[in-house]
């Protein structure tokens, strides 16, 4: 006789429980752990983040950006929460103390050895459907920034030194620098 495993559904909860210092997001009821981040990619997330809020500030915008670990609560279930390394959020209504409810407008992941599979698959399909805006992956080993803008459904590819137009502004472009 043939016994038919059922897989395990998780939900936020399930996160939240998890021991001080374990980081994992929860995509469709699955859990995915993270490993560290190495210090190449804290620094791209970090001048990332400073040059959009410092594009933002002084342009008076209204969108905040945020790094990881921020919580983003993409659907209106609880078997979804990511960590994206940067979000730009231009609905003020979606944030609460917890985080973000629903889609940011851009979502920026900075590719770890750990991560491929999830940054240009898993997530890539979860964003699309979840109604986020612009997208961008950012690849050190191969010093690669690959955008898709869901809006107009394009995909572009640039290499660190290019200026990267960001698509949610149309007088903004980022050069994300080689280290």
């Amino acid at each position: 006789m043939n016994v038919i495993r059922k897989e395990e559904i998780y939900t936020i909860e399930d996160i939240y429980a998890l021991p001080d210092g374990k980081r994992a997001e929860l995509i469709d009821g699955k859990i995915y752990y993270m490993a560290p981040p190495n210090t190449k990619h804290q620094t791209l997330v970090m001048d990332l983040s400073y040059q959009i809020k410092d594009y933002i500030k002084h342009n008076k915008g209204e969108c905040s950006v945020f790094s990881a670990p921020f919580a983003v609560f993409l659907n209106e279930n609880d078997k979804n929460y990511v960590e994206p390394d940067i979000s730009v959020i231009c609905d003020k209504s979606k944030l609460t103390d917890k985080g973000c409810n629903g889609a940011p407008d851009w979502i920026i992941e900075i590719v770890s050895p750990s991560s491929k599979r999830m940054d240009y698959l898993i997530k890539l399909f979860k964003y699309r459907n979840a109604s986020v805006k612009e997208y961008w992956i950012v690849d050190s080993e191969k010093n690669r920034i690959t955008v898709y803008n869901f809006v107009h459904d394009t995909i572009e590819e640039y290499t660190f030194g290019d200026d990267v137009p960001v698509g949610i502004y149309e007088d903004f472009s980022i050069k994300v620098s080689d280290m």
